[in-house]
């Protein structure tokens, strides 16, 4: 069987990778930033400010990860919660960083009038590695299921858990890159055994509501506010963004339980998942750190008036 090169070096077309194939992806897979340095010490020093708790701990041969999840302080049974999430993809840099910035410089703010629980970093040995899957080349952002194969899944769900039902608001924070073309979907292709089928990434900050539950006044409240610090991304010429249908300026949907993405685990009823574009010669590093910052705010704004 030819092997296909053309489009990914690992695998044989039309062949899902087994055991070999695996190993082989994660041979190729190199660490090239700290975990520790980037994330942890960011969450150390917010420990005086904030509840900081270890959720749960991922022991993989190359290194044990704890996962950590920062709380506002003097969290209390009749304030609804909202949850902000990142780093689900580690390679979606400021989707981590954003947590971590909306945590130091406005989750206090909402003392008193909400809890806010915030996962920063739930794959942090894809962080490292600058990568969209778990070293057992699943993806966690489509493994928030019952029994689910992800350990970076399963701890969160674990973690959110008791809360079900006192949810209204969850933000998952996202970036989509130039590497989901040249590198993480023709990676998924050769994976499943599929063909690759070249797509265009969107140049742009744009959002994906729950097809099942759309709230797109939520959506445009979040919006709004990211627009006063990056550009929002237009649809391409079929009128679409990544494959589906824009719905409404820079929105589209997904039906997120069924896919088991991230954004579902709550059941909250205000839902979306951010994706900004940090290779855009428009937007700088930090311009994506300040989307997302700016996108959690509105996102808790938006639903604490709307409770």
């Amino acid at each position: 069987m030819k092997n296909i090169n053309d489009t990914y070096p690992i695998g044989h077309a039309g062949q899902a990778w087994g055991k070999a194939e695996k190993t082989e992806w994660l041979s190729r897979q190199i660490r090239h930033r700290s975990y520790e340095d980037d994330v942890i010490s960011a969450i150390n020093r917010l420990r005086a400010r904030f509840d900081v708790s270890e959720y749960g701990r991922l022991d993989y041969a190359q290194g044990s990860f704890p996962l950590f999840a920062i709380r506002t302080k003097d969290w209390r049974d009749d304030l609804p919660v909202m949850l902000i999430t990142g780093g689900v993809h580690g390679y979606e840099t400021s989707g981590v960083h954003g947590a971590l910035r909306f945590a130091e410089q406005h989750a206090a703010d909402y003392a008193g009038r909400a809890n806010v629980l915030i996962a920063p970093c739930i794959s942090p040995w894809a962080y490292e590695r600058i990568q969209r899957w778990n070293p057992d080349a699943i993806d966690p952002n489509r493994s928030f299921v019952a029994n689910s194969p992800a350990g970076e899944s399963a701890a969160l769900m674990r973690l959110v858990a008791p809360l079900l039902g006192r949810f209204i608001m969850h933000i998952d924070l996202h970036e989509t890159t130039d590497s989901d073309e040249s590198e993480f979907r023709p990676a998924l292709a050769a994976r499943d055994g599929k063909v690759y089928e070249p797509d265009i990434v969107p140049d742009g900050f744009y959002l994906v509501d729950d097809s099942e539950n759309p709230q797109p006044a939520f959506q445009e409240a979040v919006l709004t506010a990211v627009e006063q610090v990056t550009h929002i991304a237009l649809a391409d010429a079929k009128g679409e963004i990544i494959g589906s249908p824009m719905v409404a300026p820079g929105v589209i949907e997904y039906a997120l339980k069924k896919l088991g993405l991230c954004a579902s685990v709550t059941g909250a009823r205000y839902t979306t998942t951010t994706e900004v574009y940090p290779d855009s010669p428009r937007a700088t590093p930090e311009q994506c750190i300040q989307a997302q910052v700016a996108a959690a705010r509105a996102a808790v704004d938006f639903a604490l008036g709307h409770i």
